[in-house]
């Protein structure tokens, strides 16, 4: 364990061998209905093959797992060198703090050093689930790699059996950021993880596609009731309203779409700091009505695509036919903004591997999921926006 946080040495990671576990469960399996002796020798492999990725991270290895968000890349949250690993795997400075996982309550003991009634409210109504709560870290409890130098640390318990087992098969808090080259859109797939990381960590554990397809809410929950929202995510502002006594806010540097803080602020919370998610290509978002934000996408298009560029458009259901372009990708209905979280990240990988160039993409609504999707969309646009 490190006394003082050092600036890290430019890290470069050794070409590793990354070892593959499937733990994923067909649907008769799921349900039961399988046979029962076949069911049970499965679950037992899958049992096997989780302990032995526990095993790896107990070493201090790296793992990429599934949750309900995203993929994540875990390392032993107390470990320095593991965590270090994470980071030049990942291609990321190390001056941004990481979210630790946990599998149990009880974890908590060892990791902060209190919890005021506020974050016990939110603990109980959405964990385990995509909420992180920013608490007080206890000295020396993990590396100081995790909280980039803060005196607070970052802590949710996912809702996903795998990840919650493999938590518990390490025997060890688990820090892990998306499992994904640093600035490249968020893995929902192991493939996604693989493609971006294979060769660069010690293992993947395949889960099968993730639920929520955006990375968590992170909050910061004041000793007033006051529920500060520093990364909008799966749990929305609307969510968080009943179990915030003195209400909920937004931290300033989501105030107005700016979603970073200043050069020589120290960021709050993981995904502040930096422009995240994108693709290869250039993105631009464009917000205002409808048939005005369809005219003006077209013809950026139409333009794109005189100048030689492979075009894309990202856009819901209802306004798709209004579109040309080489690759049209739908973020689901305006009506369910879940499809456009869960759809975001696959998408802005499939522009990627249609080698798209340009892209433009519709804003949303900013009620409930469309704050974390627009949050998402403007990071990955570098905040580049057309207002019409």
């Amino acid at each position: 364990m490190d006394e003082e946080l050092k600036p890290s040495a430019n890290l470069v990671p050794l070409q590793k061998e990354t070892s593959y576990w499937d733990v994923k469960l067909l649907p008769e399996e799921m349900s039961g209905s399988s046979d029962h002796y076949m069911n049970q020798a499965r679950l037992d492999e899958i049992e096997h093959r989780l302990n032995e990725a526990g095993k790896v991270l107990a070493a201090g290895g790296t793992v990429a797992f599934p949750t309900e968000t995203v993929y994540g890349l875990g390392a032993d949250a107390r470990n320095s060198k593991a965590v270090e690993a994470i980071f030049a795997a990942k291609g990321r400075p190390s001056d941004n703090p990481l979210i630790v996982h946990i599998a149990s309550t009880h974890q908590l003991e060892g990791l902060v050093t209190g919890i005021n009634d506020t974050a016990a409210r939110l603990m109980e109504a959405f964990w385990p689930g995509p909420l992180t709560i920013v608490l007080p870290v206890m000295e020396g409890a993990v590396s100081p790699r995790v909280t980039a130098g803060l005196d607070t640390v970052a802590v949710r318990m996912p809702d996903h059996e795998v990840a919650l087992r493999l938590i518990s098969a390490a025997g060890c808090p688990l820090a892990a950021p998306s499992a994904n080259r640093s600035g490249r859109p968020s893995p929902t797939l192991a493939d996604h993880v693989r493609e971006d990381l294979g060769g660069r960590i010690d293992g993947i554990v395949d889960g099968g596609a993730t639920g929520v397809g955006v990375e968590s809410t992170v909050v910061l929950a004041g000793d007033d009731g006051i529920v500060t929202v520093l990364r909008p995510g799966g749990v929305t502002v609307e969510e968080l309203a009943p179990y915030a006594a003195g209400g909920v806010e937004l931290d300033p540097a989501l105030r107005g779409g700016a979603g970073m803080p200043g050069p020589a602020a120290a960021p709050r919370s993981p995904g502040m700091k930096y422009t995240h998610y994108a693709p290869k290509g250039e993105l631009r978002v464009v917000a205002g009505s409808a048939p005005q934000v369809a005219d003006r996408i077209q013809a950026e298009l139409d333009a794109a695509k005189a100048r030689g560029e492979i075009t894309g458009v990202l856009a819901f259901d209802e306004h798709l036919p209004f579109y040309r372009a080489d690759c049209v990708l739908s973020l689901g209905s305006l009506a369910r903004l879940e499809t456009a979280a869960h759809r975001l990240y696959a998408a802005l990988r499939r522009f990627d591997d249609s080698g798209v160039t340009v892209m433009l993409a519709e804003a949303c609504p900013e009620d409930g999921l469309g704050a974390a999707v627009m949050n998402r969309l403007l990071k990955a646009a570098g905040h580049r926006i057309i207002f019409v």
